[in-house]
């Protein structure tokens, strides 16, 4: 894979055996699950493997578990196929002194957005409100990607403004994403 300083991102990630809230400092990520596993300990029970994950499972904290076993059942093999949409929520606590952690805002495989009253701290709840992830429709996206790759070519939009356009209807995949960076990438330098 080459390296270019249109993104810098992969310049910061942290030396580590999972993926951490500093990965997704301004930024979100949308994981499909491959596989889950049990963690190796209690403070990380639960292990999820993900498309692209580089040997850098998500592990997520109690909070996010009781969201995901109350968004989509106690059963593990059932999450493989699904997707999520992380991100780092910078108010999360530790030993009482702000550190950041990974937060789940949206989900796919659930009927509409929802609410779920978590423990924040002894004797506290909190509401989490978790959103339903579409995905942009690929039917769609074959007849609107030739339009937008002309676009970026003529120099009109970024690749970003486009997907950002794109998310009013639904979350472009990797892969779409992919066809619009290689197809943009592949032309500009020809």
């Amino acid at each position: 894979m080459k390296m270019s300083v249109e993104n810098l991102r992969d310049t910061i990630t942290p030396k580590s055996d999972q993926l951490n809230a500093d990965d997704l400092m301004e930024t979100t990520k949308i994981i499909k699950v491959t596989a889950v596993k049990r963690g190796s300990s209690a403070e990380q029970p639960v292990s999820i493997e993900y498309e692209g994950m580089e040997g850098r499972p998500y592990k997520p904290c109690k909070s996010m578990l009781r969201v995901l076993l109350a968004s989509w059942g106690d059963n593990g093999r059932e999450w493989v196929g699904r997707s999520m949409q992380l991100y780092c929520d910078p108010e999360v606590k530790f030993g009482g002194v702000k550190v950041g952690g990974i937060r789940i805002s949206k989900l796919s495989h659930i009927e509409k957005d929802m609410k779920i009253l978590l423990t924040t701290s002894r004797g506290k709840r909190s509401e989490c409100g978790i959103g339903k992830l579409n995905f942009y429709p690929e039917k769609d996206f074959l007849e609107k990607s030739q339009a937008w790759i002309a676009a970026i070519l003529a120099k009109k939009m970024t690749v970003d403004e486009v997907i950002k356009k794109a998310e009013a209807t639904g979350i472009l995949t990797e892969n779409q994403i992919n066809i619009l960076k290689s197809k943009t990438q592949n032309e500009s330098v020809a």
